[in-house]
């Protein structure tokens, strides 16, 4: 995701891979698991149910690849600031935790093709009748943004706009369907989420910024892994099982690129 913060220095201490490892993919074949670090804090994508269980866009995807592998999926819980260095180390095979794919992160690691894809969208009223395709659009209104978050900077730096700072979603919206602010910003698949579970009067606005792709990491030196991972997130695709997935939790599917 665009708010994370990826810390490279700790990680690449030891991404070295002997030539003699076997592949990935023979290590959890023969083991019978696949084991999956995901954070556990993040929903909907990865959270705790009150029972304890994890759920979320992201363990569902991580049990499905885990099933077409003919695997079993174990769970490792991990915070964001440490989950990457866990990778390297070794205390995992995956990250399923909504982990952006860019060039600094391809240094250190392969990734699966994208699961699902996110970019900047606004949120209105029912009853906007304003249109508002940019941020530019938006000179002269009131914005509500998440505290210290990156769209929070993206509309600082915007020309003329009245920048209003929330430290929870549902206030902001609270304050949208109030007529307090004349639009939001968030992630569009958090916005997806925001509007499947709200019951007040917004829709989905413009979409206003980079298309950010979120895949799967893997210590790199594992071609047979990636293939692998690669044809059973292709199938799923083909059958609809990611599609499934993504109407469960966000009600549109965010499995394909916009």
């Amino acid at each position: 995701m665009l708010k994370r913060e990826f810390m490279l220095a700790l990680v690449a201490l030891s991404l070295a891979v002997p030539a003699s490892a076997a592949d990935l993919l023979a290590t959890v074949k023969a083991r019978g698991t696949l084991k999956v670090a995901t954070e556990g804090t993040y929903p909907p994508f990865n959270y705790r149910e009150k029972n304890g269980e994890l759920a979320g866009y992201d363990v569902d995807v991580a049990r499905l690849v885990a099933s077409k592998l003919g695997l079993k999926v174990e769970f490792v819980t991990s915070e964001w600031a440490s989950i990457l260095a866990g990778l390297a180390a070794g205390k995992y095979d995956v990250i399923v935790a909504q982990v952006g794919i860019n060039p600094k992160r391809e240094q250190a690691f392969d990734f699966s093709a994208p699961y699902i894809y996110s970019m900047p969208q606004l949120i209105v009223r029912n009853n906007e009748t304003a249109g508002y395709k940019s941020l530019a659009d938006l000179k002269g209104k009131k914005l509500g943004v998440g505290q210290g978050s990156v769209y929070e900077q993206q509309a600082k730096a915007a020309t003329g706009i009245e920048v209003r700072s929330y430290a929870a979603a549902p206030d902001t919206m609270a304050d949208l369907a109030a007529g307090r602010i004349d639009a939001a910003l968030n992630d569009s698949l958090m916005s997806a989420y925001l509007l499947k579970i709200s019951k007040l009067p917004i829709k989905a606005g413009a979409q206003v910024g980079a298309v950010e792709r979120m895949g799967i990491p893997f210590k790199k030196g594992n071609p047979e892994f990636k293939q692998a991972l690669n044809k059973v997130l292709a199938d799923a695709a083909a059958d609809g099982s990611l599609k499934a997935i993504s109407l469960k939790w966000f009600g549109v599917d965010v499995s394909k690129a916009p």
